[in-house]
């Protein structure tokens, strides 16, 4: 009944109601249904109200002799009320609810948070914590769930029950359906007056959580090198201190709820003594019967218990309102790097690329590079180079897309890259880095996000090609999974950085892209190793345009091109050979190599 999977169409808003709206859309039909069951329901409670005064009525009338025989089919309509239609009609609002609504609602709305987290640049993950963001899904989905089940399941069943018990008390004197009216302001006045309290506190109780979920999974994620710099406490000093800041969000949410729940108790507990007393003044003189009397004091006691029961509820929604708004906060902002509206999905390229006076400072003054121009033809194969600093990584993120350039323009193809969809861009390029990235799924899954239509035969191709297959079918998980199903461990944690880098090239073996970007692609390699890949790449570089980033200089010799960097700019280009002729910077840093390895001075 509902799509839990439907995209929605359009920017989540960033105002609450709307932002509600967007999540639920398409499944407000179901929920409105579910919500007219749930009235029924609370209309059954007037009913029962209802049947209870006129048996009660009917017993005093008549007496203990003629009941049954002038009653059967009053008894008969009170027992099919009771025992099949009361139990039928809650059991149909309880499976609308368990069965349709909160499964469906959940999943609906983390899926589209999670579509629209995927769609954020870089820029937005880097900026905040990985656990907290997901936390703010999970937060922000069951929050919303929780909402709409309780509006559903509380709300509406309690309405419906309150205007049925004012007509009711309508049918017995208009005077103590007045008397629940008044009740029903006083009651009102003094739930508009703290949920606000409530949402408020919720919202930063909220906050406070994921910080401590950010703090902890940041810190388990790099486990290793707190053990490595022995700050087991220092990481848990930092985690107590978000724990405290938590502890006390959830004091004051505590304190403001336990008023709450003080007030609202002396408020219904003035209920049955208006309905009650007053019913029981209006039988004193004549306006009202004992099942009149029966009729209120079971609405009083129903609404009473209610009351405490819809307001708990009515908190639980201000709060989770709360936690939606906390959540909303940082999950909607709009990416800054979108593509354009009328952007084009290209096709397979012949991989000629062109930076014209590119400008990139990461939004500063200095850094990144400065009025780069290059020109790499299709299938032209150059090696980058530079210390530490001086634009290498820069040049291939904003190749890549990463972050749109400050000045200038690069192309693809003849295509500015700003004007083609970032997917049609990224399939164009492989690339393997220095800080290889892993996914806690199988080897064979890792390998295969290179190309997802990949047989089992190919990832393997790749795998040997990478020189990889070898140790792949040696591996064993905690699970007893063994060779290419074997996991491999959060961001890879089972495998050496040699291991890690292999199964990276395979990745990019099989992705067989024109543009292949290799940023230190061997450097956790050993020599032997090294040797045997750099043979196997050989035939993957043939016809892709290369870009290679290298310290160690012996691995881009012999290339079509060297281009020498520092400080953003292009100082040398040009053959191994010829560069070793000008006897400039790249001559100086052959010179300083050590093992193959360029320093960084």
């Amino acid at each position: 009944m509902i799509d839990a999977f439907a995209p929605a169409d359009t920017a989540p808003p960033r105002s609450l109601w709307r932002f509600i709206l967007w999540s639920a859309r398409g499944a407000w039909p179901v929920l409105l249904l579910a919500a007219a069951i749930s009235a029924l329901v609370g209309t059954t409670e007037v009913v029962s109200a209802m049947l209870m005064g006129w048996i009660i009525d009917a017993v005093v009338e008549t007496g203990p002799e003629g009941f049954f025989g002038q009653h059967l089919g009053l008894i008969a309509g009170f027992v099919l009320f009771f025992v099949i239609l009361r139990p039928l009609a809650f059991g149909l609002s309880s499976a609308a609810n368990a069965i349709v609504v909160q499964p469906n609602v959940y999943v609906l709305v983390q899926s589209r948070l999670n579509r629209w987290t995927l769609g954020q640049p870089v820029t937005f993950f880097d900026n905040d914590f990985a656990g907290r963001i997901a936390q703010k899904q999970v937060q922000t989905a069951r929050a919303l769930t929780e909402v709409a089940n309780e509006t559903i399941n509380t709300m509406a069943f309690a309405l419906a029950s309150i205007i049925g018990s004012v007509v009711l008390l309508l049918t017995i004197d208009l005077r103590i359906a007045f008397a629940l009216a008044v009740w029903l302001v006083g009651y009102l006045a003094l739930i508009r007056y703290f949920l606000p309290k409530v949402r408020k506190s919720a919202g930063a109780r909220a906050g406070a959580r994921a910080q401590v979920s950010g703090q902890v999974v940041d810190t388990i994620t790099n486990i290793k090198t707190v053990k490595l710099f022995a700050h087991a406490e220092f990481e848990d000093r930092a985690a107590l201190n978000a724990m405290g800041i938590f502890r006390n969000r959830a004091i004051e949410f505590g304190e403001v709820q336990a008023l709450f729940r003080f007030w609202l108790m002396v408020v219904a507990g003035v209920l049955p003594v208006l309905l009650i007393g007053g019913t029981i003044w209006l039988w004193t003189i004549g306006a009202a019967t004992p099942g009149g009397i029966a009729a209120a004091g079971a609405v009083a006691i129903r609404i009473a218990q209610m009351t405490g029961w819809v307001s708990f509820v009515l908190m639980a929604i201000y709060g989770n309102l709360g936690e939606i708004e906390d959540g909303m906060k940082t999950l909607t902002p709009a990416p800054d790097l979108t593509d354009a509206p009328d952007a084009t999905d290209l096709g397979r390229v012949s991989g000629e690329i062109r930076f014209d006076g590119v400008d990139f400072a990461y939004g500063r003054r200095t850094g990144g590079v400065t009025d780069m121009s290059l020109h790499v033809a299709a299938g032209e194969k150059i090696g980058i180079v530079g210390a530490s600093g001086a634009g290498k990584s820069t040049l291939v993120a904003l190749l890549l897309r990463l972050y749109d350039v400050e000045g200038g323009r690069i192309t693809l193809d003849g295509h500015d890259i700003r004007a083609l969809t970032q997917e049609s861009l990224r399939r164009n390029i492989a690339m393997v880095t220095q800080e290889t990235a892993m996914f806690n799924r199988s080897a064979f899954e890792n390998i295969r996000y290179g190309r997802a239509d990949a047989t089992r035969e190919q990832v393997e191709a790749a795998a040997r090609a990478a020189e990889a297959h070898d140790f792949i079918v040696d591996l064993q998980d905690h699970e007893g999974r063994k060779g290419y199903d074997a996991h491999l461990g959060e961001r890879g944690v089972r495998l050496s950085g040699g291991q890690r880098q292999r199964i990276a090239l395979a990745r990019a073996f099989l992705k067989n892209a024109p543009v292949l970007v290799l940023d230190e692609a061997t450097s956790a390699l050993d020599s032997e190793v090294e040797a045997a890949v750099q043979s196997a790449l050989e035939p993957l570089m043939e016809g892709k345009t290369v870009l290679a980033i290298a310290h160690r200089l012996s691995t881009i010799a012999q290339l079509d091109r060297i281009i020498v960097l520092d400080d953003g700019h292009i100082i040398e280009q040009g053959s191994h050979d010829e560069l070793l002729a000008k006897g400039g910077t790249y001559a100086r840093f052959w010179e300083r190599q050590s093992g193959g390895f360029l320093g960084t001075e």
